[in-house]
């Protein structure tokens, strides 16, 4: 099972092309300046993208339209 689920992120971002483009570029930036809106410890997925999905679910994430 996939944690975070995609039906759940689909509520959040009205396409799953603009889902995959916001967690793509925050996975970058994770990557790039090792910042994380959460403990690294209270992410469920080990891997940047992953950890970019459940940012986006609680809302850490604001999308520009």
């Amino acid at each position: 099972m996939i944690y975070p689920s995609i039906d759940k992120l689909l509520t959040i971002v009205d396409s799953k092309y603009k889902l995959v483009h916001v967690a793509s570029e925050r996975s970058k930036q994770m990557i790039e300046n090792k910042h994380f809106q959460m403990k690294e410890d209270s992410y469920t997925s080990k891997k940047e993208i992953g950890r970019s999905l459940e940012e986006l679910e609680k809302g850490l994430i604001k999308i520009k339209e």
